[in-house]
Protein backbone atom coordinates (compact mmCIF):
# COMPACT_ATOMS: atom_id res chain seq x y z
CA UNK A 1 0.00 0.00 0.00
CA UNK A 2 1.29 3.15 -0.68
CA UNK A 3 0.43 6.19 0.99
CA UNK A 4 1.16 9.60 -0.98
CA UNK A 5 1.56 13.28 0.86
CA UNK A 6 0.20 16.03 -1.21
CA UNK A 7 2.43 18.28 0.59
CA UNK A 8 5.88 17.12 0.15
CA UNK A 9 5.64 15.03 -3.19
CA UNK A 10 6.70 11.78 -1.10
CA UNK A 11 5.24 8.55 -0.94
CA UNK A 12 5.60 5.62 1.82
CA UNK A 13 4.71 2.32 1.35
CA UNK A 14 3.96 -0.63 3.48
CA UNK A 15 7.39 -1.32 4.84
CA UNK A 16 7.88 2.22 5.83
CA UNK A 17 9.67 3.35 3.02
CA UNK A 18 9.72 6.73 2.11
CA UNK A 19 10.26 7.37 -2.07
CA UNK A 20 9.85 10.12 -4.30
CA UNK A 21 6.12 9.79 -5.21
CA UNK A 22 7.64 9.37 -8.88
CA UNK A 23 9.59 6.38 -7.73
CA UNK A 24 7.11 4.65 -5.63
CA UNK A 25 4.75 5.11 -8.97
CA UNK A 26 8.17 3.85 -11.17
CA UNK A 27 7.85 0.41 -8.64
CA UNK A 28 4.40 -0.05 -8.88
CA UNK A 29 4.23 -0.10 -12.39
CA UNK A 30 7.54 -2.46 -12.69
CA UNK A 31 5.49 -4.87 -10.58
CA UNK A 32 2.65 -5.10 -12.13
CA UNK A 33 4.98 -5.98 -15.46
CA UNK A 34 5.14 -9.21 -13.71
CA UNK A 35 1.33 -10.14 -14.49
CA UNK A 36 1.00 -11.37 -18.28
CA UNK A 37 -2.42 -12.39 -19.99
CA UNK A 38 -1.82 -14.36 -22.61
CA UNK A 39 -4.95 -16.40 -24.66
CA UNK A 40 -2.65 -19.34 -24.83
CA UNK A 41 -2.41 -19.85 -21.00
CA UNK A 42 -4.42 -20.65 -17.99
CA UNK A 43 -7.34 -19.47 -20.83
CA UNK A 44 -6.38 -15.37 -20.57
CA UNK A 45 -6.51 -15.71 -16.66
CA UNK A 46 -3.58 -13.12 -15.35
CA UNK A 47 -0.63 -15.06 -14.47
CA UNK A 48 2.72 -14.44 -12.83
CA UNK A 49 5.20 -14.10 -15.90
CA UNK A 50 3.73 -16.42 -18.18
CA UNK A 51 4.71 -19.30 -15.63
CA UNK A 52 0.90 -20.71 -15.37
CA UNK A 53 0.59 -19.48 -11.73
CA UNK A 54 -2.57 -17.79 -11.80
CA UNK A 55 -2.94 -14.10 -10.00
CA UNK A 56 -6.35 -15.57 -8.75
CA UNK A 57 -5.02 -18.50 -7.13
CA UNK A 58 -2.14 -17.37 -5.16
CA UNK A 59 -4.95 -14.38 -4.36
CA UNK A 60 -6.47 -17.24 -2.82
CA UNK A 61 -4.03 -18.57 -0.69
CA UNK A 62 -3.22 -15.21 0.60
CA UNK A 63 -6.83 -14.44 1.74
CA UNK A 64 -6.83 -17.72 3.35
CA UNK A 65 -4.00 -16.52 5.88
CA UNK A 66 -1.06 -17.63 4.25
CA UNK A 67 1.87 -15.57 4.84
CA UNK A 68 3.75 -14.52 2.04
CA UNK A 69 6.51 -16.81 3.60
CA UNK A 70 4.62 -19.54 3.25
CA UNK A 71 3.86 -18.79 -0.43
CA UNK A 72 7.37 -18.79 -1.35
CA UNK A 73 8.40 -22.13 0.33
CA UNK A 74 5.17 -23.66 -1.35
CA UNK A 75 6.42 -22.19 -4.76
CA UNK A 76 10.27 -21.91 -5.00
CA UNK A 77 9.91 -20.63 -8.65
CA UNK A 78 8.37 -17.27 -6.93
CA UNK A 79 10.05 -13.73 -6.06
CA UNK A 80 8.64 -11.77 -2.98
CA UNK A 81 8.05 -9.19 -6.23
CA UNK A 82 5.85 -11.95 -7.87
CA UNK A 83 3.38 -11.69 -4.62
CA UNK A 84 3.31 -8.02 -4.28
CA UNK A 85 2.54 -7.85 -8.21
CA UNK A 86 -0.37 -10.39 -7.31
CA UNK A 87 -1.48 -7.68 -4.94
CA UNK A 88 -1.21 -4.71 -6.96
CA UNK A 89 -2.84 -6.09 -9.31
CA UNK A 90 -5.86 -6.97 -7.67
CA UNK A 91 -5.80 -3.37 -5.77
CA UNK A 92 -5.64 -2.06 -9.48
CA UNK A 93 -8.44 -4.23 -10.85
CA UNK A 94 -10.64 -3.32 -8.16
CA UNK A 95 -9.82 0.82 -8.55
CA UNK A 96 -11.22 0.11 -12.42
CA UNK A 97 -15.01 -1.81 -11.85
CA UNK A 98 -17.76 -0.98 -10.07
CA UNK A 99 -18.29 -3.67 -7.38
CA UNK A 100 -21.68 -4.21 -6.82
CA UNK A 101 -22.36 -6.77 -3.72
CA UNK A 102 -25.72 -8.79 -2.87
CA UNK A 103 -25.60 -9.83 0.75
CA UNK A 104 -27.76 -12.46 1.54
Amino acid sequence: MVFRSARSGWAMNGACLWLPRGLAFHLMNSLLSRIAINPEICHGKPVIRGLRYPVESILEYLAAGDSIEDVLREFPDLEREDLLACLEFAKRSLQLKSQHLVLA
